[in-house]
């Protein structure tokens, strides 16, 4: 018996791409799905029924799922997934905030309105959502939430200020949440993916798709093990878990000892120092020296 049996998840942007990989992978390890999706194109417009289409391809194969059209960019549309996801089933055990669009420019040539829309839809998206499962999981001591981050925040690319500022977002949201949900048995990871999906081939420069069919469903489905990991019984919380074409790494924050220059510091003695200050030969995991600085921070004051 698979351990998502009967589990409840829920995955925003699940009309196609990654989102139906991963709906797809939960329905077939027996989980409940709800399955998210606006029904748009990569810019917000050419409504259709793709999460009825995907609840129709998961009951075929003998799954269960229902479908959701809200927008994850506003307040009462994001407590509606959640609504709907209790209606129907009692509660939310999982949660994949996948949901995403692309206005890609140039920070030059970008309006306020493209930066404003990116942001509304990644990050602010994933918060109204995750906000009203938070609770649920809260109450019942448990909940594994996946926040979808990308290269392009973590290590930038041209032409995606906005798209990269909110994927970059999604890693302080995750780190704060980690410690908030922790004593609540709520573990909170993000996804660093890579693959060939309608959103992707609207990137300048990237190899065209053709977006009157779907993606190549292995390119997909090889970013989906990372999600089922980071939603299982034993997965980790407060990491980024890379994953494309069948590799997976980890993407971490690390800090060196630096200098010590006191009270007295100035510019001049910084840059005296500053061979010591960016020796990156003896680093530390930036979470791992916080907790331990925090730590001693308190035996001091004890």
């Amino acid at each position: 018996m698979s351990e998502f049996e009967g589990k409840v998840v829920v995955i925003t942007g699940a009309g196609g791409g990654l989102g139906k990989a991963h709906a797809l992978e939960f329905a077939k390890r027996g989980a409940r799905v709800v399955v998210n999706d606006l029904g748009c194109s990569v810019h917000g417009d050419d409504s259709s029924d793709m999460a009825d289409q995907v609840v129709h391809e998961i009951k075929a194969a003998g799954g269960e799922a229902i479908a959701n059209k809200s927008s994850v960019s506003n307040h009462e549309d994001a407590m509606n997934i959640i609504t709907d996801t209790v209606d129907a089933y009692g509660t939310i055990d999982i949660l994949v905030n996948n949901a995403g669009i692309l206005r890609d420019k140039s920070f030059r040539n970008m309006t306020l309105d493209e930066w404003d829309q990116v942001i509304d839809v990644h990050i602010n998206g994933t918060a109204y959502v995750t906000h009203a499962a938070w609770p649920i999981m809260y109450q019942n001591n448990y909940g594994r939430i996946v926040l979808t981050s990308s290269g392009s925040g973590i290590w930038g690319n041209f032409g995606q200020s906005n798209y990269g500022a909110a994927k970059m977002a999604m890693l302080g949201l995750m780190n704060v949440l980690a410690l908030e949900g922790a004593a609540h048995n709520i573990r909170v990871n993000c996804l660093a993916p890579g693959a060939a999906t309608r959103m992707t081939a609207t990137v300048p420069g990237r190899e065209p798709v053709d977006l009157d069919d779907p993606p190549p469903e292995r390119a997909t489905s090889l970013v989906t093990p990372a999600v089922i990991y980071m939603c299982s019984e034993d997965a980790p919380t407060g990491k980024v878990i890379q994953a494309s074409g069948g590799n997976f790494s980890t993407a971490a924050m690390y800090t060196n000892d630096g200098a010590q220059l006191g009270v007295d510091a100035t510019y001049e003695s910084l840059v005296d120092n500053l061979d010591i200050i960016t020796d990156m030969s003896n680093i530390e995991d930036g979470i791992v020296k916080r907790k331990r600085m925090r730590a001693q921070t308190r035996g001091r004051q004890g």
